[in-house]
């Protein structure tokens, strides 16, 4: 039975990384999309920090990447960037890629 105990708890334990690494990646993603949506608006180095905050603070409204892609593009489109959904998914799908690769170097 103890062998049994112990791989539970093995599992258990690398489900509770797993998740921590899942929502850091989410996090750092979208701090990462604040930035290149800043830039895509032209806000100074002040204003890009606090809109990637924001973006961060957006990802709580609801489950899913959707209120993300929502915030990104109706603030983009304000601001009178040219862009569309397709690129801010495809940001979205980049910036997924660079978060892992960050969190993953600092390992």
């Amino acid at each position: 039975m103890t062998t049994f105990d112990d791989r539970e708890r093995a599992f258990e334990a690398k489900y509770v990384r797993d998740e921590d690494m899942a929502f850091r990646v989410t996090a750092r993603r979208n701090r990462l999309l604040g930035q290149w949506a800043g830039a895509k608006m032209n806000l100074t180095p002040e204003e890009t920090d606090a809109y990637a905050k924001a973006v961060v603070q957006a990802d709580f409204e609801e489950a899913g990447d959707e209120d993300v892609i929502r915030k990104l593009l109706g603030d983009l489109l304000a601001a009178g960037a040219e862009v569309d959904e397709s690129m801010v998914r495809r940001a979205v799908e980049e910036q997924s890629i660079e978060a892992r690769r960050q969190l993953m170097e600092a390992k």
